[in-house]
């Protein structure tokens, strides 16, 4: 068995639970093969955990068992699985909802690996080529496990860590796309053999229910980077007077007009397909006010003459959604940077209010199918505050 050796300062970490493997915590020649097994030990070659090597942004690998007995084969992956399951299992026997993760990376115990629940079908996120070499096995006891309409699976990686384009069906019986699944009793298009994205993000789930039961009645609701308008979906069904989506994909414009369709909205509903900044600048000149703001973009995004970086710009984004928020209106302001405490983010918020009044109503973070250890908030990557304006 390879062994690579922990610097002592990450020794009570891995200890302690932590299971991500730091490029900086070990030292040693790496393994020479993604998927390959190794033993971390401390300065007296004293077993600490075996783990797998998978190059990815946050690491090298992650810890797969603290029991040096422990064979990793299909039943170990099956163990991994039962136990994932049956903490959903309230979802699983849901009415109201059909769409959710079951199976979190680290939280549920392996590390680089998700998937999720769409009425009976799934989807397998792989994010290295390490942990996709224990694909095989994994499927395995994934089928042992629940009974499967059709799996997809998506690749997140290849030699830059970017999404690897691909025919994303793995076998089953194809689904008939879009597929129509519930949440909360709404409706939701997706297409899981359509790239990266399936067309809603599940870690939202909580949030969109808050918006439609409890801030969305008689407002003018604006829904900025606004993908498939899921957000928008759930203020028109919560009594919204009026939604406007504002994306810059063009397939926005399609995907959105497709969720109103199957939740049978049928009032007009604004589209707009442009840059969320240049609808900024639009709404100031026309002295245009919402109600309620859903600003949710992602870490990163560039188009033709804009950056975004939510670690740097989230506090301008702010600003430029107080000024077209109504009084006593209330903004969802949420971010995915895993990078942006909770802590640093009301910072940020509290710096776009300056001196003007607001009251945080609401604070959320990931979902419980989005499994999390709590002694690492770290991994608890969604940050979402509902902010009233009081001026």
């Amino acid at each position: 068995m390879h062994t690579m050796t922990l610097s002592p300062k990450y020794v009570t970490t891995i200890k302690q639970g932590f299971p991500l493997i730091l490029r900086e915590a070990v030292s040693g020649p790496l393994p020479t093969e993604e998927g390959q097994l190794f033993y971390l030990v401390d300065a007296q070659k004293h077993y600490l955990a075996t783990a797998y090597y998978g190059k990815q942004n946050k690491g090298i690998g992650w810890v797969v068992t603290t029991d040096q007995q422990q064979t990793i084969d299909v039943a170990f992956f099956k163990q991994l699985l039962q136990r994932a399951f049956a903490r959903r299992q309230h979802l699983f026997n849901s009415t109201t909802t059909t769409a959710f993760r079951v199976f979190n990376g680290e939280g549920d115990g392996l590390g680089g690996l998700t998937i999720e629940y769409f009425d009976g079908y799934y989807v397998v996120n792989w994010y290295s080529a390490g942990i996709y070499r224990w694909r095989t096995m994994i499927y395995e006891a994934l089928q042992q496990v629940v009974t499967i309409k059709a799996l997809y699976e998506k690749k997140r990686f290849d030699d830059h860590g970017q999404y690897i384009d691909q025919d994303d069906f793995v076998f089953g019986e194809p689904a008939n796309f879009p597929l129509v699944v519930k949440e909360n009793n709404m409706h939701f298009a997706v297409d899981l053999n359509d790239g990266a994205m399936t067309g809603i993000f599940l870690d939202q789930r909580h949030v969109r229910q808050a918006i439609r039961d409890r801030y969305a009645k008689n407002t003018n609701m604006l829904n900025t980077f606004s993908y498939t308008g899921a957000f928008s979906v759930a203020a028109a069904l919560g009594g919204a007077k009026q939604t406007t989506s504002v994306d810059v994909a063009k397939r926005s414009l399609p995907k959105t007009t497709e969720q109103f369709e199957v939740n049978a909205i049928t009032a007009p509903q604004a589209i707009k397909v442009m840059d969320v900044f240049n609808y900024f600048k639009y709404a100031q000149k026309h002295g245009l006010t919402f109600d309620l703001v859903v600003l949710d973009p992602p870490s990163f995004a560039r188009t033709k003459k804009t950056t975004f970086s939510s670690s740097k710009d989230y506090p301008k984004l702010l600003e430029d959604a107080i000024a077209i928020t109504a009084k006593n209106g209330v903004i969802v302001a949420s971010t995915n940077n895993a990078g942006i405490t909770m802590k640093r983010f009301k910072q940020m918020v509290s710096q776009a209010f300056g001196q003007r009044k607001y009251r945080i109503l609401e604070t959320h973070q990931l979902p419980e199918d989005f499994y999390v250890d709590q002694r690492f908030p770290e991994f608890n990557y969604l940050k979402v505050l509902f902010i009233k304006k009081q001026f």
